[in-house]
């Protein structure tokens, strides 16, 4: 139909141009030479357009200037040239070359013939031809499809794939940096020395003045024996005594030296840190055993992260961890994660993770909220294409290879580990092999329903 379309168009041309019947007359005495019908005008006087023909040589023509559906001119034929289809450009001859096999619905719908229709609408069915159809599992898409929808590959190769497991946090105080100031006898706190809750104090930094009729009596026992000259076994059990009953080493050093028994014993601070907690008074009367001060070491602190259950097998012992209190803005903290708790939180479903991090400028306060980012995945390079050129169904996960000349091959893919954009392909495809990464899902759409048109032409066929 198009081409007595064509055919009609270029004699009302030619007559139009040459203005005299005679030619008409011999274009409708010369036999046809064969039976696709190839027409030869005689050479006009002018440059002029006689019609206008699609700007890729396909068989589709007009009498005035027109466009194409994505915007390009058609082009321009003059007087002067040939409109046989044997000049045609190379590209609108393999066309005319191929074989169809069937006709499709232009709009995808499963309906095919064997012979040329139009549906409803006066839409041409689609033709299909027969270099299209494959015996593997393939699609083979034509160029300009090809740079329609904007189809680019990109190989497999192997990459450090890195992600993280964001969690939140609390600081707390390191268990092994705390500790309390009691007495192991019955005593009492005759002074306290001028030290409050919260303030930082030293290592051997008197706390206050003990007195105990105990470690008076312990004093006394072990002066005599240093008195008498005693040696041996019973000098040193006269000094342990005193050490059990917690006397420091300072106060056991003065007594040597100055050979009296003090009324009272200096108290001192059993490490560094600061004052948690101060129940000392002075004159109170202090039992074995009771607090009277806490002190704890801020230097080191612990980072206990919750992460949630799903996400526990991705994280490992030394795990690189980066921390953001959210109290202090733009400052972060790295560390590693020491420990795994070995219980999950039964209500929330989350484990414990223990980060210890060292806080030199007190930055760091107990109870503080952070954000955590925990570094996950194989620190070796693995297999791995781009995200976008997963096709995930829920049950099965494929990827399309670019086989060359318009070919894609769908393969089934095992996958691994993602992160940066990346997931890890453990089984399905082979290094260096080009995956499609954008327009997968329009070259899936056309192998979906090529498979099932040509499920539509084999039963028409039978």
């Amino acid at each position: 139909m198009k081409r007595a379309v064509f055919i009609a168009a270029s004699a009302a041309a030619l007559i139009t141009a040459v203005g005299g019947s005679l030619i008409l007359g011999r274009a409708r005495d010369q036999p046809p030479e064969r039976s696709n019908m190839t027409i030869a005008p005689a050479v006009a006087s002018t440059d002029e357009p006689i019609y206008y023909q699609h700007p890729d040589g396909k068989p589709s023509y007009s009498l005035t200037p027109m466009k194409t559906p994505d915007g390009r001119d058609y082009r321009a034929v003059p007087a002067s040239g040939d409109i046989s289809f044997e000049e045609a450009p190379p590209e609108s001859a393999a066309m005319t070359e191929r074989k169809i096999k069937y006709y499709r619905h232009p709009m995808g719908l499963p309906d095919t013939s064997l012979s040329p229709k139009k549906d409803s609408m006066g839409m041409d069915y689609i033709p299909v031809y027969e270099d299209e159809e494959t015996d593997d599992r393939s699609i083979k898409l034509s160029p300009g499809k090809i740079q329609r929808t904007g189809v680019k590959s990109e190989p497999a190769t192997r990459r450090a794939i890195k992600s993280s497991v964001k969690a939140p946090g609390t600081v707390q105080l390191d268990e092994r940096r705390v500790s309390v100031v009691a007495l192991r006898f019955e005593g009492f706190v005759e002074t306290v020395a001028d030290v409050t809750t919260g303030q930082h104090v030293h290592k051997g930094q008197r706390l206050m003045n003990v007195y105990s009729p105990a470690l008076s009596s312990a004093a006394a026992e072990y002066l005599s024996a240093l008195n008498a000259g005693t040696a041996g076994q019973p000098l040193k059990g006269a000094r342990r005594r005193l050490e059990n009953l917690g006397a420091s080493e300072t106060a056991i050093a003065e007594l040597e030296r100055s050979r009296e028994i003090s009324l009272s014993v200096a108290w001192l601070a059993p490490q560094d840190g600061e004052i948690l907690e101060r129940n000392a008074v002075s004159g109170m009367r202090a039992g074995p055993g009771e607090v009277l001060f806490r002190i704890a070491d801020h230097r080191v602190v612990w980072v206990l992260i919750d992460v949630a259950e799903r996400d526990l097998s991705q994280v490992s012992i030394g795990s690189k961890v980066d921390v953001r209190p959210r109290a202090v803005q733009g400052q972060s903290f790295a560390g590693t994660v020491s420990l795994i708790y070995p219980h999950l939180n039964a209500q929330t479903r989350t484990a414990r993770l223990r980060v210890e991090l060292a806080n030199p400028d007190a930055l760091l306060r107990p109870d503080m909220y952070v954000d955590a980012d925990i570094e996950t995945g194989a620190p070796e390079p693995v297999l791995a294409v781009p995200e976008s050129s997963v096709l995930d169904s829920g049950t099965r996960q494929a990827v399309f290879v670019d086989k060359g000349e318009g070919r894609f091959e769908p393969r089934e893919v095992k996958l691994g580990s993602r992160g940066s954009g990346y997931v890890e392909v453990r089984q399905g495809v082979a290094e260096g092999e080009p995956v499609v990464v954008s327009a997968n899902f329009l070259i899936d759409a056309e192998s979906n329903l090529k498979a099932a048109l040509k499920g539509f032409s084999e039963g028409a066929q039978q």
